[in-house]
């Protein structure tokens, strides 16, 4: 039997020069430390994700993802942006990292400019538009025109059952119904669709629900507070 990969990657996005990107599975633990009851083990499944990724010992830069639009750009390596759900950078050493268990995250490269961002996409952030707002902020600071974006594992049109109010703030196209007077909504597809109106023309999906997939821990499937991380990096 194969062994659980510790990370996964965007296939059209796994190698680019100087650009790392990943997704931790459940073969390295839990990496998120809100709900952990000891810091030890998720600092460990953390070290060993960077380690899958030939990242040892680089510092993280944490997106605090407060589930909005806010984009910040990281020029220093290390701590955490509490107030935002995405960051952009061009500097080499910076790793940018988030955690996720039905939120998309979306990673962004532009290979001419040397610029990578991280989004963290949930319902109320996609809703906001925190990806086109990373786009649009990499563009500003940076000049990019060339930009790629790989859109991660995450909750799939399929499962992720929501209600009307929830539902009312995204376009029809977006919402099918699910059981009784469940809804339900593509958050995946939404994103795409930003990311082209924010005219980003080369998007990958890796195409995993973190619910139908035992890889990656989903609060739908089991709320238990696991994690799993997604990691840009300049090298």
């Amino acid at each position: 039997m194969r062994a659980t990969p510790a990370a996964l990657q965007i296939p059209e996005l796994a190698d680019e020069p100087g650009f790392v990107h990943g997704f931790s599975t459940l073969a390295v633990g839990s990496v998120g430390l809100k709900h952990a009851p000891d810091r030890e083990p998720v600092m460990g499944a953390r070290h060993a994700f960077a380690h899958a990724l030939g990242l040892d010992g680089v510092e993280l830069t944490t997106i605090g993802a407060v589930h909005g639009a806010d984009v910040a750009r990281v020029d220093e390596p290390g701590g955490s942006v509490d107030d935002v759900d995405a960051l952009v950078t061009n500097r080499r050493g910076v790793a940018i990292f988030a955690t996720f268990a039905d939120c998309y995250p979306i990673a962004l490269w532009d290979p001419e400019k040397r610029v990578g961002g991280l989004v963290h996409a949930g319902w109320r952030g996609t809703g906001a538009g925190v990806a086109p707002a990373a786009v649009l902020l990499m563009e500003r600071e940076y000049g990019c025109a060339h930009i790629r974006a790989g859109i991660g594992p995450g909750i799939c049109g399929r499962c992720y059952e929501v209600g009307p109010e929830v539902a009312s703030q995204f376009d029809r196209r977006f919402v099918s119904k699910g059981a009784g007077d469940r809804l339900l909504l593509d958050l995946a597809a939404a994103n795409r669709a930003q990311l082209e109106d924010a005219g980003v023309k080369a998007i990958y999906d890796i195409g995993m629900c973190t619910k139908e997939s035992y890889l990656f821990p989903s609060h739908r499937r089991h709320p238990d507070g696991t994690r799993f991380g997604a990691i840009v990096a300049l090298t």
